[in-house]
């Protein structure tokens, strides 16, 4: 049983439903800031070898990334769409400048920046709006990084777990909500393009890509709070969302031996790409 394509979700949103799930994380910031991971150091040191003047961190969420950039920049500059996002960031981060705007309409001056980065939120930009702004405000030879988070779908775990359920399955309630509550639990991203792509004619050089990997050890109240992240998630009816988390629960109790205190070394992945302003 092989994992599903997790981008098919994405490729199927309208731009209403895209728009409906980019604005939903508000309605989770205490949860987002408890359980989705962000980037880890080696990442942020890739893309910030050296100390820069100013950073900005786009769709910053509740500062998973913008923490780790207190000290790599004079000021770190967090532009996040949602007043709920911001609040728990100001309140986390307080060595930020937490300021409302999108990757599309940054409050900032032109060749104000050094760096522009974005931890798991540029697929929610527009692209080709959102590259002419990161360009207008980045200084000559300034950065532009984009990076995702999540669970590595090939790390021993996540292929053990696959094997586990295809042996389990088969037709009925179980192998269906088995199959989508795994999926669902294990997409981490929000099941979305992970990749940044520069059109032709705008002025960044071609992106470099590296992969980080490492391991946290997470409960199944950590893997069923990191699955309430997800946009879908949060956008269901209350009622829906809980019969959701009480067939993630079972299934990782009965299918994986994940309960209680029991925690399962869970490797994340974090794909990062850089490019810089021509």
């Amino acid at each position: 049983m092989s994992p599903p394509d997790i981008n098919a979700r994405a490729r199927s949103l309208s731009p209403e439903d895209k728009a409906q799930r980019a604005g939903s994380f508000g309605l989770a910031a205490a949860d987002y800031e408890r359980f989705r991971p962000g980037p880890p150091a080696e990442a942020v040191e890739w893309f910030l070898p050296e100390r820069v003047a100013t950073v900005v961190d786009v769709g910053a969420g509740t500062g998973a990334l913008t923490r780790r950039l207190i000290d790599r920049a004079d000021e770190v500059i967090a532009v996040e769409p949602d007043a709920r996002m911001r609040a728990v960031l100001e309140a986390e981060v307080p060595g930020a400048r937490a300021v409302e705007g999108r990757g599309e309409s940054m409050p900032l001056a032109d060749a104000s920046v050094d760096a522009v980065l974005a931890s798991s939120s540029w697929h929610w930009v527009d692209a080709t709006a959102g590259l002419q702004e990161v360009a207008r405000v980045l200084r000559p030879g300034g950065l532009l990084g984009a990076m995702w988070t999540g669970p590595d779908p090939e790390s021993e775990f996540m292929v053990s777990a696959w094997e586990l359920l295809g042996q389990a399955g088969g037709p009925g309630e179980m192998a269906g909500a088995a199959s989508e509550t795994l999926r669902s639990i294990t997409a981490g991203a929000d099941s979305v393009p992970n990749t940044l792509v520069i059109p032709n004619g705008l002025p960044f050089e071609a992106p470099e890509q590296r992969a980080f990997r490492w391991s946290l050890a997470l409960n199944a109240d950590e893997l069923v709070g990191l699955l309430g992240t997800l946009s879908w998630v949060i956008i269901m009816e209350a009622e829906a969302r809980e019969a959701l988390f009480t067939t993630a629960r079972r299934l990782l109790g009965d299918a994986l031996g994940v309960s209680g205190d029991v925690t399962v070394d869970l490797v994340f992945k974090c794909d990062a790409y850089r490019a810089r302003l021509t």
